[in-house]
């Protein structure tokens, strides 16, 4: 039985892993960390990681960035695993990560979802295949509550096809303020606020007299908890190091 602490448990996405597992039989919660530290779940909240005494095997981190320092600090003093699923983290934050799993191993994904990592494989093979003949957009959607724009699963996708080009391409995000023809080296990525959508991801590839479309919807954010536990599961008894999706998928 893993013990799992929650940053973020008294978020949406905290509560929904926190559900997730009272289902399952091969971990629990043993704590929670909130700016709230209100206890709703049976286990003890604390305000901030250096709070918080219980001793587990790993943490999910569903949180805000802002709160990223402190919680890295607390795991390299703990030698505790992490899953790093908030999103929004910035260029500098993704370094930090990235050091800080020279000592304690840390799992970090744009998009905790199966499919979505599935999603940005069979892109990186169609890329492979299609990238020299064929313009690639992307184009994301989310609820009207999003702040950070485009999504980091945008980004992570954009990575992912330009891989495997032959030539870098060039992030264009807004094409309003370009008052010319598309390049043929760039990959267009746009971004959609409206409602209550969880998450869609979709790739066109257009070419000649056809397209090809790759996408991915999202019904619920249990998609993205069940990720995320799954993902502490694997991580527990690793040894420091980076881990992400692909090596789940």
């Amino acid at each position: 039985m893993k013990r799992i602490i929650i940053s973020g448990c008294n978020g949406k996405m905290g509560k929904k892993i926190s559900s997730c597992i009272r289902e399952r039989n091969d971990c629990t919660v043993v704590a929670g960390i909130d700016k709230n530290p209100e206890s709703f779940d049976g286990f003890p909240v604390f305000a901030a990681p250096a709070e918080c005494p219980v001793q587990a095997d790993v943490l999910i981190d569903f949180s805000h960035p802002s709160a990223l320092a402190s919680l890295l600090a607390y795991c390299v003093d703990k030698k505790l695993p992490a899953v790093i699923a908030t999103t929004g983290l910035s260029n500098e934050q993704i370094e930090q990560i990235k050091e800080c799993s020279k000592q304690v191993p840390l799992f970090f994904s744009f998009n905790m979802s199966l499919g979505v990592n599935l999603l940005a494989q069979l892109a990186k093979k169609a890329a492979a295949v299609l990238g020299d003949q064929f313009d690639i957009e992307i184009i994301e959607k989310h609820h009207n509550q999003k702040i950070d724009a485009p999504s980091g699963t945008a980004l992570m996708l954009a990575d992912a096809v330009s891989s495997v080009l032959k030539e870098e391409p060039q992030y264009v995000y807004d094409r309003h303020a370009v008052r010319k023809k598309r390049s043929k080296n760039e990959i267009g990525i746009h971004a959609v606020r409206g409602g209550t959508i969880v998450g869609e991801h979709e790739i066109l590839f257009a070419g000649h007299d056809e397209m090809l479309t790759l996408s991915h919807t999202a019904m619920s954010k249990e998609i993205f908890a069940t990720g995320s536990i799954n993902a502490a599961i694997f991580l527990c008894g690793k040894s420091a190091g980076l881990y992400d999706m692909g090596d789940i998928v």
